[in-house]
């Protein structure tokens, strides 16, 4: 059963202590984080049901443009970017940060502990799933990204030390392998979407499931 308090265990494992109130501001912005995406959300889906298409920019989507007054274009857009930009950055930048601080303690001497149980191959799947969903629909594969090279490095530093990662540790670092595959898969797939293209137009082009869904499912009926 998961603790009701999972953040301060999983920082408890790391071998560094931080202050207190590094770790009570860090859970502070992940709830407020979470919260304001958990609100963006909610309006976000329920306009679902009103035609609103994730493909499509917020000033280009065909229920926002016929508001009247145009002003309220304005505050759907300002509802986009807490949700979108400033409610994802305060929810996973502490998320991944406590994710990594957690690998850092899943290290081990004994070269025989470090392996997984046959069960957590089969959890991998959906956790790997998991995972990739936040990044794409997050838009956070530059933090991931980042993140996931840390722990390379950190696997790497350790090793020297003849040190290797337990089941734990191996569980999570296999889950972001698999992760950074689905996304290079997924990215692969909708490669030539001109649409998608069209949304995404920066350099690092991670497409959106929702988006996907109301371009190529929702779409159809």
């Amino acid at each position: 059963m998961l603790s009701p308090h999972p953040e301060p265990q999983l920082i408890e494992r790391s071998p560094r202590t931080l202050p207190r109130s590094v770790i009570y501001i860090s859970i502070i912005t992940f709830i407020m984080g979470a919260s304001i995406h958990l609100v963006g959300d909610s309006v976000n889906h329920r306009l679902l049901f009103s035609g609103y298409q994730h493909h499509l920019s917020v000033r280009e989507n065909p229920i926002i443009r016929n508001l009247k007054p145009e002003t309220l274009i304005d505050s759907f857009e300002l509802l986009y970017y807490y949700d979108e930009y400033l409610g994802h950055s305060m929810w996973y930048i502490p998320f991944f940060l406590i994710l990594f601080m957690y690998f850092s303690g899943c290290f081990t001497a004994s070269k025989a502990e470090s392996s997984m149980p046959g069960p957590a191959l089969l959890l991998m799947v959906p956790s790997g799933l998991y995972y990739w969903y936040l990044v794409t629909e997050g838009q956070i594969f530059i933090l991931f990204i980042f993140t996931f090279f840390a722990m390379l490095a950190l696997v790497l530093h350790q090793k020297r030390k003849h040190l290797f990662l337990d089941s734990n540790g191996l569980f999570l670092f296999h889950s972001f392998a698999l992760t950074l595959l689905l996304v290079v898969l997924w990215v692969a797939w909708l490669w030539n979407d001109p649409v998608l293209r069209k949304k995404y137009p920066g350099v690092i082009y991670v497409p959106e499931p929702w988006a996907f869904y109301t371009l190529h499912v929702s779409s159809r009926h």
